[in-house]
């Protein structure tokens, strides 16, 4: 393949039947299948998650993206008009107090008007008053609650675990929660607040296998990225080299940067998840190609080409086709090794996306 087929966007495409796409996951995290994809050989063996003490070595380090999703999907109706208005929280700007928002419903909004926000058991909860919107459509809103409502809200993340639902990603139930995604949706190590989508690779982790992992010689180390809703949207330019990747919130200290440094003499760094790689790569390109503390927002695009500095491998889930997020398997990997990894998990009846199987690159 030529350098400007790589580029392609077409050349990330595949072929999914309908019914492999994951509705919920197994009892047992660890259950999920687990792909063996080796770079250096370009075999492809099947485990299960469970499996990963004996896969991986003493010395090795898998490093874990410990960002917490919100309940960010909001319900509710035009007060005025009660047309149904659903939206996704993006994002809230302590000094305004105003909150950003991916909306959608019939019909524009117009400023000064009002939305009626229900919580999970439909009752009429918080208001939403329109201010605005940003050049790039989104929502700028002021939420405030009814006179007779008694209940105060201290921060965003109050507002949302009151009001706000579970953002299941639309081919999962058509986006419609259950109770179980409250914790099924949720890595088992999360910790801080702000994501709109799940950092998916870590979903398959209980507690148990970490144990059972560290006692194999393994480490662990945590890192931030907060995912966005872009994460998952496919590309929509014809060539690579045309797309505006969105920017993510991450982060890397001292201690965990010494850790990783540290333990990479004697092992390899795995990142756990793609988030996890963009918060590693992104620490060691500001780094001048070393892995340093690092603070910030990164649009960083992970491309064929790219030179990986910070990371050996990647446990990773089956993304969707044409995403950024299989470009950068891609990059890891080699095009032709992926995409022949994902014909093999077609063939053999794997599960796909959030929910699903998953695939352990070295």
């Amino acid at each position: 393949m030529t350098e400007s087929q790589a580029n392609e966007i077409d050349q990330y495409d595949y072929d999914l039947p309908p019914e492999l796409i994951a509705q919920s996951p197994m009892s047992n995290r660890a259950d999920a299948r687990l792909m063996l994809v080796d770079r250096s050989t370009g075999s492809i063996d099947h485990y299960h998650i469970r499996d990963l003490p004996e896969l991986l070595s003493a010395g090795d380090t898998l490093v874990m993206n410990n960002s917490r999703v919100i309940p960010a999907r909001l319900v509710g109706y035009r007060s005025e008009t009660g047309g149904r208005w659903q939206g996704l929280f993006l994002r809230s700007d302590d000094e305004t107090g105003l909150w950003e928002i991916l909306t959608k419903t019939r019909g524009k909004l117009q400023a000064g008007e009002t939305i009626t926000v229900r919580d999970r058991d439909a009752r009429d909860g918080m208001l939403l008053t329109v201010v605005t919107r940003t050049d790039d459509g989104k929502l700028l809103v002021k939420p405030s609650t009814p006179e007779d409502m008694e209940e105060t809200f201290a921060s965003p993340a109050d507002w949302l675990h009151r009001f706000g639902r579970v953002p299941i990603p639309p081919y999962i139930r058509d986006g419609q929660m259950v109770d179980a995604d409250v914790v099924d949706y949720q890595t088992v190590y999360a910790k801080s607040d702000g994501s709109v989508a799940a950092p998916t690779a870590g979903l398959h982790f209980t507690k148990s296998l970490l144990e059972k992992v560290r006692a194999a010689g393994v480490g662990t180390a945590e890192v931030t990225l907060h995912v966005g809703i872009g994460t998952f949207r496919p590309i929509a330019t014809e060539r690579l080299d045309e797309h505006q990747m969105h920017s993510e919130w991450g982060q890397i200290d001292e201690p965990t940067v010494q850790e990783i440094t540290t333990r990479r003499t004697r092992g390899r760094t795995i990142a756990v998840g793609t988030t996890s790689v963009r918060v590693l790569e992104s620490a060691a390109a500001a780094g001048g190609g070393v892995l340093k503390p690092w603070t910030g927002e990164t649009n960083l695009f992970i491309q064929p080409g790219f030179k990986f500095n910070a990371i050996d491998g990647l446990l990773t889930n089956f993304h969707l086709p044409k995403s950024s997020l299989l470009v950068l398997i891609s990059a890891l990997a080699g095009r032709e090794l992926a995409l022949k990894a994902y014909r093999v998990a077609i063939e053999n009846e794997y599960r796909f996306y959030s929910y699903g199987d998953a695939m352990l690159i070295v």
